[in-house]
């Protein structure tokens, strides 16, 4: 059985990933500004700011984790001043990464975003090809996907000082949706699930893109698993195998991101416009969740007008 110490375990995702993990076999500590309810038998939550200096490394040191995966940070675009949320995520990427590497950690994993791509930007995007993968260039036009972005790079630095003792990994996890919000609960969004597929508008910024909370802790027990088998450094989308959406991405893309008609082509059916192909390359990982399973009601409702949407700025993965 390996330990595991979740940074951010109290948070939207995290709570999903501790309780994976720990149905998993693993010993759990999840740290995090303020303790959460409901987290598994077993679990050791430790409150904390990973901001103090020194915090992150006597914490590590308190658990001598076989792993660590950092979650923690400011989770919402424009939720706080671009400066606040620049420092503070890079400042905590720096620091819990630091820490786990300067404590000998043997496998380390960040989490990044999407967004790092820079859709939605009120310059105009316009991607090369769809589906967009991990080749696809960053250009992120915000805060917040510049600090996800430092955090690979962060893992990449480490990677490149420790690559013959230590292993590190990234992750972009798409729109996160937590078990409760199948059955109703406000995405991170503020909009229901059943919202966002009855009008496309609102999850056209995300480009339709989605996981389910469960299907990320399954990747992480993957990825720690095989993490000494893979290069290291690697970073991986992880999304649903489908669209969050009731029609085919090759009709709805054109009508929100112009210019996009000739590369979306190609997204027919249930097609998502982020590839995943790269973690079932490597791990042997696929979602096993859609919300054409989890939510209780899949019958397509009459749309509103599909009328093109304004990129709305605070959208994340």
């Amino acid at each position: 059985m390996s330990s595991v110490l979740v940074t951010g375990g109290a948070g939207r995702l995290g709570r999903s990933v501790v309780a994976g993990l720990a149905a998993a076999g693993y010993t759990v500590a999840s740290v995090d500004r303020e303790t959460a309810a409901g987290m598994p038998a077993g679990v050791t939550q430790v409150a904390a700011d990973l901001l103090v200096a020194g915090e992150a490394r006597r914490i590590i040191d308190a658990h001598r984790p076989d792993a660590v995966i950092h979650l923690a940070a400011i989770a919402v675009p424009f939720s706080a001043p671009e400066e606040v949320i620049l420092a503070t995520n890079t400042a905590l990427a720096y620091a819990v990464l630091r820490a786990a590497t300067d404590a000998g950690v043997r496998r380390i994993v960040t989490a990044s975003s999407p967004t790092v791509l820079g859709y939605g930007s009120p310059a105009g995007w316009r991607p090369d090809r769809l589906p967009l993968d991990e080749r696809t260039e960053p250009r992120p036009w915000n805060a917040y996907a510049l600090s996800k972005l430092v955090a690979e790079q962060t893992a990449r630095m480490f990677a490149a000082e420790r690559g013959g003792q230590l292993r590190y990994a990234a992750f972009r996890p798409c729109f996160v949706i937590s078990p409760e919000e199948w059955r109703g609960a406000p995405t991170q969004q503020g909009h229901t699930v059943r919202e966002r597929l009855d009008d496309p508008s609102l999850a056209a910024p995300a480009l339709f893109n989605y996981v389910d909370a469960r299907d990320v802790a399954e990747f992480l027990d993957l990825l720690l698993q095989k993490m000494d088998s893979i290069p290291n450094g690697e970073t991986f989308f992880v999304g649903a195998a489908d669209a969050l959406a009731r029609r085919p991405l090759s009709e709805l893309l054109p009508l929100f991101v112009p210019g996009t008609a000739e590369a979306a082509a190609g997204l027919t059916g249930t097609s998502p416009a982020f590839s995943i192909a790269k973690a079932e390359r490597l791990l042997g990982w696929v979602p096993r969740r859609s919300w054409r399973t989890e939510l209780v009601e899949t019958v397509p409702r009459e749309e509103p007008g599909l009328v093109p949407a304004s990129p709305v700025q605070q959208e994340i993965r």
